[in-house]
């Protein structure tokens, strides 16, 4: 169900990693996106897994409940991992049914990009689930401070950014309740021909963009009434502080960089 999706949600905690400084968090994950894609083989695949489950265990979050919350992206992976099955036709074929075959190399890289997709879905998850909404944005508007002497708004692109990160579990809610209603109506959008489920569908987008544009509206009026200027001479309640657990999250991170380029074909 929609209401169980996590992406964009914070759960408040004591964990080591919801302790963590947000530019630490911010950084580790960037930065762990672009290492995913230097694994090349079975060694290295099976310490990024490692490695974000160890993250995870951290973070204390229950592995069934991120697993739980992102259904329809587990949905995604297997249509990814069934792709490279079917169109990749290279080294030994493995089994073999009338004219669908499954080659090695087809099964191989339907692992690894499923595995790469996993753990980059997980890491970012974990982002969100254990940062809260206003502390994503002051650490974005820190580390983007140096693009201010190039006249860019790092402010409001950094409170844009968290709003619309803030919005995809609302807008999924949402969703799920005017697709409740429509079916109390005796609307189906998962039966009939292709064509009926897209005309079904309509109804499901118009109220969905009104409220949208609603819950918008009443964001910029109840940011008005509050005196929000931009972030011109604008203070801070909580101090963004570094302290040793977001040094030895990023030296964990190095660590795990060097072995993985050791290990790697």
């Amino acid at each position: 169900m929609m209401e169980k999706m996590i992406f964009g949600r914070y759960i408040p905690g004591d964990s080591f990693v919801h302790r963590l400084d947000p530019r630490s968090k911010l950084i580790f994950v960037f930065a762990f996106i672009i290492i995913v894609f230097l694994a090349n083989n079975v060694a290295t695949y099976a310490l990024i897994l490692a490695f974000t489950l160890f993250v995870i265990f951290m973070s204390k979050i229950r592995l069934y409940f991120l697993i739980n919350g992102l259904k329809p992206v587990i949905i995604l992976l297997v249509f990814t991992f069934l792709i490279h099955i079917i169109f990749t036709r290279e080294g030994d074929i493995l089994f073999e049914l009338g004219f669908f075959k499954v080659y090695e190399e087809g099964l191989r890289q339907g692992i690894f990009i499923s595995i790469r997709f996993l753990v980059l879905v997980f890491m970012t998850s974990i982002l969100t689930l254990t940062t809260s909404p206003i502390s994503i944005t002051d650490g974005i508007e820190v580390l983007l401070n140096p693009l201010k002497k190039l006249k860019m708004p790092v402010h409001e692109l950094a409170l844009m950014m968290s709003i619309a990160l803030r919005f995809i579990p609302t807008l999924m809610d949402e969703t799920d309740k005017i697709m409740k209603a429509q079916m109390a109506r005796g609307s189906d959008l998962s039966a009939g021909p292709l064509k009926d489920r897209l005309k079904a569908v309509v109804p499901l987008l118009v109220p969905l963009f009104v409220s949208a544009f609603k819950r918008a509206e009443d964001l910029a009026t109840a940011m008005e009434v509050r005196g929000y200027r931009g972030g011109e001479g604008r203070t801070r309640y909580r101090q963004l502080k570094w302290d040793w657990r977001d040094s030895l999250s990023i030296v964990l991170l190095v660590a795990m960089t060097a072995v993985l380029v050791f290990f790697r074909s």
